[in-house]
């Protein structure tokens, strides 16, 4: 714990299911808690802390009224059990959610599970991320939080004396981010040169066909990397020859060796943290912009504010809406970050880290929370 939080941090479990699971309320300064709920086999605490504290910091740096929060399960997200976890995950927190929390979607979670938080709960502000069918913004069938990491990646490459059109694009993770992100990027003109999945990568310096690949993954799912054809190494993405990086799969993924061997002009994270701190002091001495994972990503939580209000509202979500919102503040955000790192010479998360902060701390000052002399 430090001066930001976390504020409460609720672990649960139950013995018929064998669910356990945690909720990190990192700081509700400026709003209740949100963020997503993901759901691996190799969970941890820490990692759900990390994330909590990511959250207070994307909120507040694209300045929309919630805290940081973030909850995760244990377990397989393909186990037949899933559904009867879920319900014994949302039973356990019946006292902070809605009131404190709302379930979102991350890693391992769809719509469908969104649904199922609701019905247990019997209360429709229980979670955000819902089917069109009932009331929701389907961010993954929309793809908003790729489509926002386009478009950072579209005004960092501004930023820095760069076009997106015909530039190399080299994407680690083609789920609901990854899919989103490559198909706005190829609108935009880019050569999509690399994609991963977890079960290997593809590359080809010509371009990948991505409407192909994308077939194949409603189909075959992270098998859609085979069944193109020459699949290579998963990790063989993060060193492809490429003008831009986006890492859009898991944390921690890209340390200080990585960042000082690369050949890229640009990494804009898709992942949450998918850079280590070290990696990022290396990617800034040596002159790589770096767009942080709560500038680029953070299209879906527009997408979730908008969901967020109009959970008790009997109209739906108008997707016109939210798309102008996204484009406009993660290219506002991506720009003004790459210029505040550029004038103070200090890596981009740092940058980005002092305005959220400045942020948080005038909401803790203004309830009575922050006492700098303690």
């Amino acid at each position: 714990m430090d001066e930001w939080g976390p504020e409460k941090v609720v672990c649960v479990s139950d013995r018929r299911t064998g669910m356990r699971g945690v909720l990190v309320l990192d700081n509700t300064a400026r709003g209740m808690g949100k963020g997503g709920t993901r759901m691996s086999p190799d969970l941890r605490v820490l990692e759900v802390a990390r994330l909590a504290r990511a959250m207070t910091w994307k909120w507040a740096a694209v300045d929309l009224f919630h805290g940081g929060a973030k909850a995760g399960i244990l377990g397989d997200p393909n186990s037949p059990d899933k559904e009867r976890i879920l319900r014994a995950f949302a039973r356990a927190l019946s006292n902070e959610v809605p009131g404190e929390y709302v379930f979102g979607l991350d890693m391992g979670l769809n719509e469908t599970d969104a649904a199922i938080f609701l019905d247990e709960l019997g209360d429709r502000g229980a979670a955000v991320g819902l089917p069109r069918a009932l009331g929701g913004l389907p961010y993954d069938e929309l793809g908003v939080t790729g489509y926002g990491v386009a478009e950072a990646t579209d005004a960092a490459a501004q930023s820095i004396g760069m076009t997106v059109a015909g530039a190399r694009v080299a994407l680690q993770g083609f789920g609901a981010v990854g899919l989103a992100t490559a198909r706005r990027l190829a609108e935009l003109g880019a050569v999509v040169v690399a994609v991963s999945t977890a079960r290997g990568a593809v590359l080809d310096p010509d371009g990948l066909n991505i409407p192909r690949l994308a077939e194949l993954r409603a189909v075959h799912g992270d098998d859609c990397v085979l069944e193109y054809g020459g699949a290579v190494d998963t990790d063989t993405v993060l060193t492809a020859d490429a003008d831009i990086l986006i890492p859009a799969a898991r944390e921690d993924v890209i340390d200080k060796d990585r960042a000082g061997t690369t050949s890229v002009r640009l990494i804009v994270e898709g992942a949450n943290l998918p850079t280590t701190p070290a990696a990022r002091d290396v990617l800034h001495q040596r002159g790589i912009a770096l767009v942080p994972d709560f500038i680029a990503n953070a299209g879906g939580i527009v997408a979730a504010a908008h969901s967020m209000d109009a959970r008790y509202s009997p109209f739906t979500v108008d997707p016109d809406d939210v798309f102008p919102m996204i484009s406009t503040k993660m290219r506002a955000n991506a720009a003004t970050v790459l210029a505040e790192s550029a004038r103070h010479d200090v890596p981009a998360h740092y940058a980005a880290q002092l305005l959220a902060q400045e942020r948080v701390r005038e909401a803790m000052r203004l309830r009575g929370q922050y006492n700098p002399g303690r």
